[in-house]
């Protein structure tokens, strides 16, 4: 129980710090006054300017230096984002956007010395200028919590810069190319080829006729063959087609033709 009234009490305390900046008269909180001074820079984010990165972490380095007699011990760091119109007087005038990370240390400074704490934390919202306000909350020896203000500025929120190497970027890239390419070719087959003649092609028949005749030679009429008894002259080509050393010489040759009249009776042989 304890420790839930304290958390509430340094919440209380970051709103307070946060509504007592905008006021022209601000009232002094009721805690004693501590020699401690706090500083924040920002190493990475003060090039042009205070720019905080959507999705990136910003660090925040807060140097703490104590100058009481007695050491204290720093608690909590939090913050949060107003609107722009963050130091106007009215208190109407602004309001909170965004509560920021807090972020529990329990670090305790000497008396006398410094400390550098370093505080991230990130944003996700709209490109826009918002006043940061930054709180460091501190207990003393006797158990006191004091906040102290550590930061408050006018920053930019800016988003993170793309690049072409980015695998989303080159997903959606090749995706759209992809439509791209789909609604061309179906633009060309649609309407485009039905402009321009199309060639006929033969098919596995025709290639294979156009391959014979290409590779078939001339025949010699020396070297073709009479078959008789056919219905036509059959014709082989090129070599002959069989062997005639083992026919022998007589059948070789190649008969006379008989005449045989019509009219003509066959003689009859006489037993």
């Amino acid at each position: 129980m304890g420790f839930l009234r304290f958390f509430t009490l340094v919440l209380l305390a970051f709103r307070a710090v946060a509504e007592d900046s905008v006021e022209e008269e601000v009232d002094k909180p009721q805690s004693p006054n501590l020699a401690v001074k706090v500083s924040t820079s920002f190493p990475s984010s003060e090039i042009f300017g205070i720019k905080l990165v959507n999705g990136q972490a910003t660090q925040a380095v807060l140097s703490v230096s104590n100058e009481e007699p007695e050491p204290v011990t720093v608690v909590f760091v939090g913050g949060s984002l107003w609107t722009s119109d963050f130091t106007s007087p009215s208190p109407q005038g602004s309001r909170i956007v965004r509560n920021l990370t807090t972020t529990r240390y329990g670090i305790e400074i000497p008396a006398g010395q410094s400390e550098s704490i370093q505080y991230k934390f990130a944003t996700e919202l709209q490109p826009q200028e918002l006043k940061l306000n930054l709180a460091i909350v501190l207990t003393t020896n006797e158990g006191t919590p004091i906040t102290i203000q550590a930061f408050n500025e006018t920053v930019a929120i800016v988003e993170p810069d793309t690049s072409i190497f980015d695998p989303q970027i080159i997903f959606l890239y090749l995706f759209l190319a992809g439509i791209f390419g789909g609604t061309c070719y179906f633009i060309y087959s649609t309407w485009i080829s039905t402009l321009f003649p199309q060639k006929r092609r033969g098919g596995k028949d025709a290639s294979r006729a156009r391959k014979s005749t290409s590779g078939s030679k001339s025949v010699d009429p020396s070297d073709q063959v009479s078959v008789l008894g056919a219905d036509g002259p059959a014709v082989t080509s090129g070599a002959k087609a069989y062997d005639e050393s083992w026919i022998p010489a007589g059948h070789l040759q190649r008969p006379d033709a008989r005449r045989v009249k019509s009219g003509a009776r066959p003689k009859s042989r006489n037993g």
